[in-house]
């Protein structure tokens, strides 16, 4: 499915009455009587929970139940035979992801509580960083993301405060891995109005700028638009580079598509996101890909092509959508961009972590697909995408309360599991 790349300019004046909204909450709206999409290109592909747990390959259906009056032709395959296994690495105190740095063989485990803790030689060491004071595990807040500086010598740190508030940090690394607590840097402090949809992701690009996932603030249903307004960082995606620069504690990369639009927040790099917890740069191909949890009925994938600018200016439609069906009525519609994979609440799940493009070798068959898992199902699933365009999706194992599906230094694929489980994919 091909995805235009639009301008802020074309679709900033479809969303621009968003911006003088009265703010209220609203119920959500997931009525059949809704109006046809009207996206940039054509709805997704949809993958009903029902269609999901067939044990038929190839079993094609029809799917009936979404809003936007159109109908799609959907494709499942749970079998017969699995292809992976999930390899214990240890269990640790409510892990949320995993990281790695350049030359070090460690796998830094992200503990919620407020600890990094690195592996090393199948065993946990000492933590390298412990921030408990300022931040405790509580629902959606806590200690959420790592990513570490190319080379190494910088990491990247995603927590809730004491307060309840966002805070992006920058720690020196010391050559044994340890975080050098006197380094510490404020990067962004971000106010939340709840203690939900905090997001929590943060990862080095292909360009070598700093992009961070941040949900709509919380509540439900956006209940005050915040995802479509570029005057608030929340309910976007963000970029930017960590170095100091314009009496700012980072810069702001000059090709970022709002630098130059009047009461715009020049860190934005994409809107309308609801709570993009887990997001990830292809190896191969630099397209960016995220999971966004969705409302009441529907999980989506999100896939930017790079090729078509990795995401820039691009409006992936909450809350005007949710995934590919209408919700709020009095948000503007129109210049959305179609997530590349839907699915229903049901069996298959009801909260979607994330996860990667697989670019290792042990599973050959899962090469180039996008593997991701569930929280309230524990389904890891695979997504095959060729031309931009879905292709089907197979269930490959489950791992209970899933954080985040990972990829190593080599491409290999681990699992997180909120319940304690760190496992390494492995064929099966």
């Amino acid at each position: 499915m091909n995805r235009r790349h639009h301008s802020p300019v074309t679709w900033f004046a479809a969303i621009g009455s968003v911006l003088a909204i009265t703010m209220a909450a609203c119920t959500s709206d997931n009525s059949s009587s809704g109006p046809a999409a009207t996206f940039a290109t054509t709805p997704a592909t949809t993958l009903a929970s029902a269609d999901t747990t067939s044990n038929t390959t190839s079993n094609t259906t029809t799917d009936t139940t979404t809003d936007t009056e159109t109908a799609f032709t959907v494709t499942s395959d749970s079998g017969p035979d699995p292809l992976i296994a999930l390899q214990d690495l240890g269990t640790f105190d409510q892990p949320v992801d995993v990281a790695w740095r350049s030359g070090d063989e460690a796998m830094y485990v992200v503990q919620q509580d407020g600890l990094i803790v690195p592996v090393r030689n199948g065993a946990p060491d000492s933590a390298a960083l412990d921030i408990t004071a300022v931040t405790s595990a509580d629902g959606e807040r806590g200690l959420l993301g790592l990513t570490f500086s190319p080379n190494g010598s910088l990491a990247y740190i995603d927590y809730t405060d004491n307060d309840g508030n966002t805070v992006i940090a920058e720690y020196g690394v010391n050559t044994d891995g340890s975080f050098d607590a006197g380094t510490q840097r404020v990067l962004l402090a971000i106010e939340q109005p709840y203690a939900n949809h905090n997001g929590g992701n943060v990862t080095i690009g292909p360009d070598g700028y700093l992009y961070i996932g941040m949900g709509d603030g919380g509540a439900a249903n956006d209940p005050e638009r915040r995802a479509l307004d570029v005057s608030s960082l929340l309910g976007k995606i963000l970029r930017i580079d960590p170095a100091p620069g314009d009496g700012r504690d980072y810069s702001i990369p000059p090709d970022n598509p709002f630098v130059d639009v009047p009461g715009a927040r020049p860190e934005i790099w994409a809107v309308g996101v609801r709570n993009p917890w887990r997001m990830s740069f292809d190896s191969a191909t630099g397209d960016l890909w995220f999971g966004d949890v969705g409302q009441d009925v529907w999980e989506e994938v999100d896939a930017a092509w790079a090729d078509e600018g990795s995401g820039r200016g691009l409006n992936f439609g909450w809350s005007a959508w949710e995934a590919t069906h209408r919700l709020n009525e009095d948000v503007a519609p129109g210049g959305a961009t179609p997530p590349i994979f839907e699915y229903q609440h049901g069996d298959l799940g009801c909260s979607i972590s994330g996860g990667v493009v697989y670019r290792g070798s042990a599973i050959p068959a899962l090469t180039g697909w996008y593997v991701f898992n569930d929280y309230c199902s524990g389904i890891i699933t695979g997504v095959e995408v060729r031309d931009k365009a879905f292709q089907r999706s197979l269930q490959l194992g489950n791992h209970p309360n899933g954080a985040a599906v990972r990829a190593g230094p080599d491409g290999e694929l681990y699992s997180v599991s909120l319940g304690g489980q760190v496992a390494k994919v492995v064929p099966a």
